[in-house]
C-alpha cells in the first residue's frame, strides 16, 4: 500500500454513513484509520488514486511544486472533509498533514461498486466532484484578485465558515501555508493581517496569532469582492 508515515492502523467494518455519505442501502465497508505526524505525506502527486480519504482529526494541505521550486497550495482539508476523489487513475496533488492528523481511508473501488447499486451514493460522489471543481474555480478567481488585502479577506471569510467555534477561528495552517494558498509572499500576508488588525476587523489571541477573533464581519465581507 502506498500510504507512508502512518501509524495506528486499524481496519474494522463501518457503516458508509460514518463517512457522512447519504445512502439508501447503508452498506458495511472496510474503513481504515491512519495517524500522520505533522508534515508527513499522505499521498504523492501521480501516485495511484486507490483510496478516498476523510479527515477525522487535524488538517491536510494539497499542493503542487512548480517548475521554479515554488509551492502552490490548492486546498486545505479540515475535520470532516473528504479528499482524494479523482477523475483519473492517479492523484493530481501531493497531500501532507499540517498538524498531527488522523484520516480515514476507504478503497475507491468499494465506493464505486456501492454507487452502481445505490443512487444516493452516486449522487453524493457526483456532488463532491462538482464541489471540488467549484472550489478550484473559486480559487482561480481568488488568485486573480488585484490586491493582497482582498485575497486575505476572502481566505478569512472561507475559514470563518469552516473553522470558527465559540467565536474564535483557530487556524491550523501557518502564514507560509496561507501565502502559498493565496499566491503571495509571507511578508505580504503578515502585512495584510496587521492591516486588518489596525482597521479593527480582527483580533489575535496567543503568541503565534493563529487564533483569530473576527470583530467586524461586514467590513471584512466588503473587502471580499466575491460576495
Amino acid at each position: 500500500m502506498f500510504v507512508r508515515s502512518a501509524a495506528d492502523a486499524s481496519s474494522p467494518l463501518h457503516s458508509l454513513r460514518e463517512l457522512g455519505l447519504n445512502t439508501d442501502s447503508n452498506p458495511i465497508i472496510s474503513l481504515n484509520e491512519f495517524t500522520y505526524k505533522k508534515g508527513s505525506e499522505v499521498y504523492g502527486e501521480k501516485e495511484p488514486a486507490e483510496y478516498v480519504y476523510q479527515v477525522k482529526r487535524g488538517a491536510v494541505r494539497s499542493y503542487k511544486l512548480l517548475s521554479d521550486g515554488r509551492r502552490q497550495i490548492g486546498a486545505f482539508h479540515l475535520a470532516g472533509d473528504i479528499f482524494g476523489l479523482e477523475n483519473g487513475s492517479s492523484h493530481r496533488f501531493t497531500t501532507e498533514a499540517i498538524v498531527d492528523t488522523t484520516v480515514r481511508l476507504v478503497r475507491r473501488q468499494s465506493l464505486e461498486l456501492v454507487a452502481q447499486d445505490d443512487a444516493m451514493v452516486a449522487r453524493n460522489l457526483l456532488s463532491m466532484t462538482t464541489s471540488n471543481l467549484q472550489h478550484a474555480e473559486d480559487h482561480m478567481l481568488l488568485l486573480g484578485r488585484k490586491t493582497s488585502l482582498e485575497r486575505v479577506a476572502a481566505f478569512l471569510m472561507e475559514m470563518d465558515q469552516r473553522l470558527t467555534a465559540a467565536g474564535i477561528m483557530a487556524l491550523p495552517m501557518s502564514r507560509r501555508d496561507i501565502a502559498d494558498y493565496l499566491g503571495l509572499t509571507l511578508e505580504t500576508v503578515s502585512r495584510a493581517l496587521s492591516r486588518l488588525h489596525e482597521l479593527g476587523i480582527l483580533g489575535f489571541i496567543g503568541n503565534n496569532q493563529r487564533q483569530i477573533v473576527l470583530l467586524d464581519r461586514p467590513q471584512l465581507a466588503s473587502l471580499d469582492l466575491q460576495n
